[in-house]
C-alpha cells in the first residue's frame, strides 16, 4: 500500500495548532475570549430562562391559578336592578367549598372637595393620589396582607361600621405616620378613622398598597352604596377549586339573579405560563446569538491576521510539498480548538452566572443538561465557522509570491 508522503495526520494538525497558539499567546486569549463571552452567555441565558420559567410555574400556581374575581354586571341586565352583591355576600360563600377567603371591594368616588390627611379637608397637609377603597374584611383577607404594624380590621368592625382604615408603609409615610403607638387618626374628608394597621406588602392587587382601605359597611353608610359595575368580590380559592368555584359562585351569591354576576376564572397557568416562556426564550437565544456572532467575527478576524502574518511560513511549508487543503486544515484546527477552548470556559462561566443569580434571588438554579452538552459543542462549531475564510485563504497562497515577501 502507497503511503501519502505529505498526509497531515490528525494529530499533527492538532500540534501545529498548539504550535500556533502558543507562540502568540496574548493574542490566543484574546481570540477566545470572543467565543467564551458568547458561549457563557448563552448558557447563562438558557439556565436562566429555565430558572425563570420554574419561578414563573410555583407563581401561577400559588396565586394565579386561586384567585377568581365576580364582577357586579346586574345593571348590563336590567337598568332598574340594585346592587348585584347582597349584604351578606361572604356568609353567602362560606358555604361553597374550596374557598380559603372571599370578600367585596371597590374604589369609593369621593367628591373633589373631599381629600385624605392627617387633618380634615381644607386643614392642609393633605396627600393627593390616595383613593378610597371599600373593601370587606374577607377581600382584605384575600390580598394576602402582610402587616408593618398594627392589625386587621375583623368583622366586628364590619357590623358595628366602625371608622377604622388600613394604609400602605407608602401612604403612612406621605401621611408623616410613623407609628400607631399614638393612635394617629387619619381623615377623609371631614371624617377621622384610627388607622387599625400599616401594610408592608399583598401579594395580590398591589395597587391597594396605594389606597386607604375601609370596611365595606363603613364605606356605604358614608358615602352610600357603590356605582352600578364598580363593585367586585375577590375569591381566594384552595389550588384546583378555582374553576369549580367561579362556577358555583353566582349561583350561591344571587340564587335569584345569578345572572346579575360574572365569575373570572384564573386563566389556564399552563397556557399563561408557555406564552411567557417562549418569549423569554426567544429574546434571550437572540441575545446568546448574537454573543456568538460576535466571538465568530472575533476568531475570523484574528486568524486572518494570523494567515498574512505567516504568509512566509505558508509559502515555505507549501514548497515543502505542503498541499492547499493540508494548510487550510492547520488553520481550521487551529480556530475550532480556540472555539472548543473558548465553549468549555464560557459554559463553566455560565453555569456560574446561573448559580449567583439564584442564591442571589433566592431561586432553585435550573440548567438543562442538554444545554451544558451543547455549549462547548456551539463553540467548537463557531471556531470551525469562523475559520473558514481566513484557511481558505491561506490555501490559495502561491509558494513562490510568498517566498517572495
Amino acid at each position: 500500500m502507497r503511503v501519502d508522503p505529505t498526509r497531515l495526520s490528525v494529530r499533527d494538525a492538532l500540534a501545529e495548532a498548539v504550535a500556533g497558539m502558543l507562540r502568540r499567546p496574548g493574542r490566543a486569549v484574546l481570540t477566545a475570549l470572543g467565543t467564551v463571552l458568547g458561549v457563557g452567555s448563552f448558557v447563562a441565558v438558557l439556565g436562566l430562562t429555565a430558572t425563570i420559567s420554574s419561578q414563573i410555574d410555583g407563581r401561577f400556581n400559588v396565586l394565579t391559578a386561586t384567585e377568581v374575581t365576580v364582577e357586579d354586571i346586574a345593571g348590563r341586565q336590567n337598568e332598574f336592578a340594585g346592587p348585584g352583591f347582597p349584604a351578606d355576600a361572604e356568609q353567602r360563600l362560606r358555604a361553597v367549598a374550596g374557598i380559603r377567603s372571599a370578600g367585596v371591594m371597590w374604589t369609593v368616588r369621593l367628591d373633589s372637595t373631599t381629600t385624605v390627611g392627617a387633618l380634615p379637608s381644607g386643614g392642609g397637609n393633605a396627600a393627593t393620589g390616595i383613593s378610597v377603597v371599600a373593601a370587606s374584611p374577607g377581600a382584605v383577607a384575600a390580598l394576602v396582607p402582610t402587616l408593618q404594624e398594627g392589625r386587621l380590621y375583623d368583622d366586628f368592625a364590619e357590623r358595628s361600621r366602625q371608622h377604622v382604615v388600613l394604609i400602605g408603609s407608602g401612604v403612612a409615610e406621605r401621611l408623616g405616620i410613623t407609628t400607631l403607638a399614638t393612635r394617629p387618626a387619619l381623615y377623609i374628608g371631614q371624617e377621622p378613622f384610627t388607622v387599625a394597621g400599616i401594610l408592608a406588602d399583598v401579594e395580590r392587587k398591589p395597587e391597594n398598597l396605594l389606597s386607604v382601605l375601609v370596611p365595606r359597611a363603613t364605606a356605604e353608610e358614608l358615602w352610600g352604596p357603590p356605582p352600578p359595575a364598580a363593585a367586585s368580590m375577590l375569591i381566594a380559592a384552595e389550588l384546583g377549586a378555582a374553576r369549580q368555584v367561579a362556577d358555583l359562585a353566582p349561583l350561591a351569591l344571587r340564587p335569584d339573579h345569578p345572572e346579575y354576576l360574572k365569575a373570572v376564572p384564573p386563566p389556564d397557568p399552563r397556557m399563561l405560563r408557555s406564552g411567557v416562556t417562549s418569549d423569554l426564550s426567544a429574546l434571550f437565544l437572540l441575545l446568546a446569538g448574537i454573543c456568538l456572532v460576535i466571538g465568530a467575527v472575533g476568531i475570523a478576524n484574528t486568524t486572518l491576521v494570523a494567515v498574512l502574518e505567516r504568509t512566509a511560513e505558508i509559502g515555505l511549508r507549501r514548497a515543502l510539498g505542503a498541499r492547499g487543503r493540508h494548510v487550510s486544515a492547520q488553520f481550521l484546527t487551529e480556530s475550532a480548538t480556540l472555539g472548543a477552548l473558548g465553549g468549555l470556559v464560557g459554559t463553566s462561566l455560565g453555569e456560574l452566572t446561573v448559580v449567583a443569580v439564584s442564591l442571589a434571588r433566592d431561586w432553585t438554579p435550573v440548567i438543562h443538561p442538554a444545554t451544558v452538552a451543547a455549549a462547548p459543542l456551539a463553540g467548537l462549531v463557531t471556531g470551525l465557522l469562523a475559520g473558514l475564510y481566513p484557511a481558505w485563504r491561506a490555501a490559495r497562497i502561491e509558494p513562490a509570491e510568498a517566498l517572495r515577501r
